[in-house]
């Protein structure tokens, strides 16, 4: 008897586990509404904050994209002497 009690809480617990870490991540997910917000002052608030907050992804955005296209070691002195002894080395091989 106490294993069946066992089993049906573990099966009951198993199978809301997945309901609710869903629905916590679809509330933090979901973006805020503001047309639906009936003061105005409220919605031109909440524009803002959507406004700043699309800004601060866009600057997040272009530095990641600035940060790959940089080049891993910057090219030396060194490597432009080596580049052109290497390119009069052979002519019309």
């Amino acid at each position: 008897m106490k294993f069946a009690a066992c089993v049906t809480i573990a099966f009951s617990i198993a199978l809301s586990l997945p309901l609710a870490t869903a629905a916590s991540v679809s509330a933090n997910a979901a973006p805020e509404q503001c047309r639906f917000v009936q003061e105005k002052a409220e919605r031109e608030a909440c524009y803002q904050r959507q406004e700043a907050a699309r800004a601060d992804r866009l600057k997040q955005q272009a530095a990641r994209e600035a940060e790959q296209s940089k080049p891993l070691e910057p090219m030396t002195s060194d490597d432009a002497t080596l580049a052109r002894a290497m390119r009069g080395i052979c002519r019309g091989c």
